[in-house]
């Protein structure tokens, strides 16, 4: 199959499938159905109706497939990341190491807002991996924000808005390299610096970190997520009544040592670091720059994770935190915890894939393609919203600048800082359609680390995002304008005047429409 080519490729019905599948889950509030629904359509669109082959390239097709979902190299590192990184953390809580972390935290952490404050700057501290930040900023968290009633939809949405967007603008990162990747050789620019003199310009991403501190010290809400947080004041973490991804495996101990969570938290992101590095040749000859440019993030997440297993399994046995039996109990303990969310994954991926047969990367490419002449200073802010779109439809960042990028280098052949603009509008707004969309890998995971529904999560989380784009919208029209009349001097006149707008919308929002958040009681359970 080839050579084959569906009647729909490359048309607009070729992002059916996954307006299906989201369109779907926010209607049922059920995000299985609604993932194989969006498969099944495009499966369809691909066969031309046919519905024999339409079941084998849901799941045999060697590109598109199910089965090719799940044995693609990069996506198994991932599900064995995700298994193991919950092994740890059901051994932390197996050991009474999270439990005991919890109780030192609290001795701190003295409010709701200050419960909020100390997961943002976790989030910040775990810039390596999204997908990683995700699961361990949960787990180390959860304990404490449940203490000060926040609710999960809202400890989701943090966690979501510390992971993709820190990662986007963190040097040391595997966004970093993905976005290496997908500079065109023939442009003769060092992908890595470019990804580098992008960050000053991703309004998106600043946006959301400077939206989360605002929301939180001026203590409001708005939307859906107002009500969950009126809920949890009262006791209700959940809103939906559930308490999905969990499992009763914390325990209570007395003489537990905070130092059983915090050396394997450490030794994760070390050694994520290295094995990132490793994987990219630098114990081969190559450079910090040209290991971060060339790594096998995933690979290395896994190498990062078994070795932290492996030396927490020595600390905790040395230690007597736990015994032989329940250290290994803990496997099965991770994995069943896991389930749900890897196989959300493992459709979203399947999702993807259909979608790639029906080539609406393509399609893309050629409306961005048609649209660029004559745009001039309003294409960073189009690039914006097009990344923004595909992203939310198919549920991939990467995939996204991996499509627009060499686009945006061919148009700004010839202007940098136009060029510096664009890749950053495109990356940010890459990061922006992920964050929105229900069907992306980080959304998923933000879901399963804090525990919160994952439909919950992403109605929640969807007008805050969209608040965001919106400043970061402008931001980009101001970009494109400075930057034709003050070249590299563009970023600093446009992005404060950007961040400024988007706390002054936060405050105009909030006398509009939030009401301020009760605060927690102190010692409350």
């Amino acid at each position: 199959m080839g050579d084959y080519v569906p009647a729909m490729y490359a048309t607009v019905l070729s992002l059916l499938p996954p307006l299906v599948a989201i369109v779907m889950a926010l209607i049922t509030k059920e995000v299985f159905s609604s993932l194989i629904l969006g498969v099944a359509v495009g499966s369809m669109l691909y066969a031309n109706g046919n519905p024999v082959t339409a079941f084998n390239t849901m799941f045999f097709h060697e590109e598109g497939g199910l089965v090719s979902a799940i044995t693609n190299p990069s996506h198994a590192c991932i599900l064995i990341f995700v298994v193991l990184l919950w092994t740890l953390v059901a051994v932390m809580n197996r050991s009474g190491a999270a439990s005991a972390f919890g109780r030192h935290a609290l001795r701190r952490v003295k409010s709701k807002e200050g419960a909020q404050i100390a997961t943002i700057l976790m989030g910040l501290i775990i810039f390596v991996d999204d997908g990683f930040n995700c699961l361990t900023v949960g787990s180390v968290m959860k304990p404490i924000t449940d203490r000060y009633k926040v609710s999960r939809a809202k400890l989701a949405y943090i966690i979501d808005s510390t992971a993709a967007p820190i990662c986007i603008i963190a040097p040391v990162s595997s966004w970093a390299a993905a976005v290496s990747y997908s500079v065109p050789e023939s442009m003769n620019i060092n992908g890595f610096e470019m990804f580098i003199k992008a960050i000053p310009y991703n309004m998106y991403a600043l946006c959301t970190i400077v939206m989360l501190f605002t929301i939180v010290l001026l203590k409001f809400d708005y939307g859906p997520m107002k009500i969950h947080e009126d809920n949890a004041k009262n006791g209700d973490l959940f809103t939906s009544g559930q308490a999905p991804y969990e499992e009763n495996d914390k325990v209570e101990v007395l003489n537990a040592k905070v130092s059983n969570l915090v050396i394997p938290i450490v030794l994760l992101i070390v050694t994520c670091i290295m094995g990132m590095l490793y994987t990219g040749g630098l114990f081969d000859g190559a450079t910090v720059r040209e290991a971060l440019a060339d790594t096998d993030a995933a690979k290395g997440m896994v190498i990062g994770s078994s070795i932290t297993i492996t030396v927490t399994f020595i600390l905790y046995m040395v230690r007597k935190a736990l015994k032989f039996k329940e250290f290994m109990g803990c496997l099965a303990s991770g994995f069943r915890t896991v389930c749900e969310p890897m196989l959300i994954l493992i459709l979203a991926w399947n999702l993807s894939g259909i979608n790639g047969l029906l080539g609406a990367d393509v399609f893309i490419h050629n409306v961005v393609d048609s649209m660029a002449s004559g745009l001039t200073i309003f294409l960073p802010a189009v690039i914006f919203a097009i990344s923004i779109f595909l992203a939310f439809s198919t549920g991939t960042s990467w995939g996204t600048f991996s499509i627009l990028i060499p686009i945006v280098c061919a148009v700004f052949s010839d202007n940098y800082e136009m060029l510096v603009i664009s890749i950053a509008a495109c990356l940010a707004g890459a990061v922006c359609g992920d964050h929105c969309s229900p069907i992306s890998d980080t959304t998923i995971m933000s879901s399963a680390g804090a525990g919160s529904d994952h439909v919950n999560h992403t109605t929640t989380q969807l007008p805050y995002a969209l608040t965001a784009a919106g400043v970061s919208f402008v931001g980009y029209i101001l970009l494109g304008l400075f930057g034709y009349i003050l070249g590299t001097s563009a970023a600093l006149v446009a992005t404060p005047i950007t961040l400024v707008l988007m706390v002054v919308t936060l405050i105009v929002i909030k006398k509009k429409f939030g009401r301020g958040a009760v605060p927690a009681r102190e010692n409350s359970k």
